[in-house]
Order: C-alpha cells, then structure tokens, then sequence
C-alpha cells in the first residue's frame, strides 16, 4: 500500500483552505437585525387627531424619513390608514406591504423590511366589540415569512387588538389571542414566530390576556431586557408612560414577543422606546404611541 506524506507548508497551507471554507458558513448562520413596531396614528383626521398637534400628512412624512434615516430592518405599522402614502413617500425600505385603504376598508396593518417576504396573509378577528369603535375597520393581524439570511426565515405576526376597558373589550381580546395562537399551531409549527403591533393591554390590566401568549411560548422582550423576567402583578398598580417615554420602566400596550424555531434560535440584546427620536420639528410628537425598538440576534 502506498504511503503518503505532508510536509509542514503544505500541512499549514491545507488550514488556511479550510478556514476560508469555514467562516462564510458560520456567518452565513449568525447575525442581527433590528425591530421596530409603531402605531403611526393615522386615523383620518375629521376622525380623530389622536390628541397629537399639527398635521397629519405632515407627521407621516416624517415618519417614513426616520425610518430611512434609522434603517430598521423590520418595521410593523399600525393605524396605518388615511396617510400610508406619504410614509412610504419618504421612507425608502426595499420590501413593503401594500395598504389595504383607509377606514373603514383597512386593517391599518403594513410592515417595512430590508429582508424580502414570499407569504403574506392578513386575518380578520373574529370577534370585536361595538365600544370604541372597534368594529369600523377589519383589525386583526397579518402573517408574513421573510428571509433574514440563506437559511433563516421568521414568521413575522403585526396585530391591532380589540381597544376600551369594558367587559366586551377584555373578551375580545382573550378571543383574538386565542385566534392568533390557533393560527400559529397551524402555520407556524416549529419555526421561529416575531409578535409585535397594539395589543391594547397591559401585565397590570384587570382581565389581562396577553399573558396567554407568555403561557404559550413567547418570551416579552420588554419583561426580559428591562423586568429582570419579572412579569407585572395583574391588578397592579398601572406605570403607564407618557409620550414620549422618559424611560423604559413604564409599561406600553405596544408589545414584540418571539420564541425560537426548531432550526432557527432568537435572541434579544436591547429594548428602547424610541418617542425621543420620532418628534417633530418642534419638539412634538408624530404619534400617541411610543416607538419600541428591539435588538435582535439569531443563530441557525
């Protein structure tokens, strides 16, 4: 049988091969990106004003600039209604969703992305209820899969839950996240799944739901970058913020959880409130929401 011999450059040239074979691969299979969810409160304004000055179409503009300007990478909307235009008139995301209209046709519901999508689906809630309007506009939720890196894809849900603090709203809540996980058990199974828009509830509220999500899976990334994993008492005393927010303490209705896939793995590095950023000229802010932003980070 014939033998064979390396010699040390050849040896140590062989290495340097399989390293530059290793690393595309690993990075390839790691990276970041950035989250942002927002209810752009774009309401008609003969509607509602949403108790923000100036001009709407002027506040929209704006919105869309800073969201060029920040470059987040995923970005749900909601109440995204009389003035999606002039959003996307300003902003400059390779990949967006196309409206639905304005009230009382649309849901409100877009998303913003540097990542390309291949599903997007939009659900009606099947329940709501008369107060505060609620049953005006088809509010819901939207499905979409997108392609973060070769090989890593995550089911991105937006939704606008049920508004009002009547017994009707707190069913209509309960029943709409019930609907949401029904609907992930059936689309989702395994994969690595992003919840974020207006829940319109907080871990304080009496007749809470979103804990259910908790219950299921999802981790809240405000509970684990800024509670310490510590979900508020049910009933509590209410920290509710301001617009904008002074900090990230205070408890918002606007929520991005996640869990992990089977083959991808999700992971959270930072939590802000971005109300500092997304003022107006003068100082104003563009919305009656705070702006949440998330640091992801996934692994494959």
């Amino acid at each position: 049988m014939p033998s064979f011999t390396t010699s040390p450059a050849s040896a140590a040239k062989l290495l340097a091969l399989l390293s530059c074979l290793v690393v595309p691969i690993s990075a390839r299979t790691t990276g970041k990106f950035s989250f942002l969810t927002y209810n752009v409160a774009g309401l008609p304004a003969f509607l509602s004003g949403n108790g923000v000055p100036g001009d709407k179409g002027t506040n929209a503009n704006s919105i869309g600039r800073l969201f060029a300007e920040y470059d987040y990478d995923i970005i749900h909307v909601q109440e995204d209604f009389a003035y999606h235009a002039y959003i996307y008139a300003t902003d400059d995301h390779p990949y967006r969703t196309p409206t639905t209209g304005t009230v009382p046709w649309g849901s409100g519901l877009n998303s913003l992305l540097n990542f390309p999508y291949t599903t997007l689906n939009r659900v009606k809630w099947d329940k709501c209820d008369l107060n505060e309007a609620d049953c005006l506009t088809p509010k819901g939720f939207t499905m979409m899969r997108t392609q973060i890196a070769s090989g890593v894809e995550v089911d991105l849900y937006n939704l606008h839950a049920d508004a009002g603090g009547n017994s009707g709203d707190f069913a209509a809540r309960s029943a709409g996240i019930d609907q949401i996980l029904v609907y992930i058990n059936a689309n989702s199974a395994g994969r690595a799944v992003i919840i974020a828009g207006d829940t319109n509830d907080r871990y304080t509220n009496s007749g809470r739901s979103i804990t259910k999500l908790r219950d299921a899976g999802f981790k809240d990334s405000w509970v684990e970058r800024i509670k310490g994993g510590v979900y508020p008492t049910e009933g509590a005393a209410a920290n509710p913020c301001p617009v904008p927010a002074p900090n990230n303490a205070c408890e918002i209705v606007d929520k991005i959880l996640y869990r992990s896939g089977t083959t991808v793995k999700l992971d959270t590095t930072a939590f802000d409130y971005e109300g500092d950023i997304f003022l107006q000229a003068d100082g104003n802010r563009l919305s009656d929401h705070n702006p949440v932003r998330v640091e992801f980070t996934y692994s494959a």
